[in-house]
């Protein structure tokens, strides 16, 4: 969360200083779990590095892990992560599906959330993508 509040303020050195500290815990982790829940923040970290492909491989793998019978809240949750990873790596198209499919399932996502939450401010995640 300290790198999402770099991005947020503008802060790219806090943000990959943050970033990059915890994709080193995550990374372990990740390696010996088939965790949905550890892809999905391994796909966020590394979008916030810039590693686009890493990320939304990540991403997806956590959308394998926990298929939507296993529970759609927490399905509904994976789906909403892989938007954001679209949107942190200038993938914007597939961001607008991923947010246009997650709409259809029973989700936390909201409009008020969509404009409000600093994971989804567009402008701070095509910035980002950028460098």
């Amino acid at each position: 969360m300290e790198g999402c509040a770099g991005r947020a303020f503008g802060d790219d050195a806090a943000a990959r200083k943050a970033f990059t500290a915890a994709r080193a815990e995550v990374d372990a982790k990740c390696a010996t779990s088939r965790l949905w829940a550890t892809a999905r923040v391994l796909g966020l970290i590394d979008a916030g590095l810039g590693r686009k492909e890493e990320a939304i491989r990540e991403g997806r793998r956590a959308n394998e892990l926990l298929p939507v019978t296993k529970g759609c809240a927490r399905w509904a949750h994976i789906m909403e992560y892989l938007g954001v990873i679209y949107a942190w790596t200038g993938e914007k198209d597939l961001a607008i599906k991923q947010i246009a499919a997650t709409l259809q399932v029973p989700s936390l996502l909201s409009y008020g959330q969509l404009r409000l939450h600093p994971f989804w401010d567009l402008y701070v995640a095509i910035r980002a993508s950028k460098n």
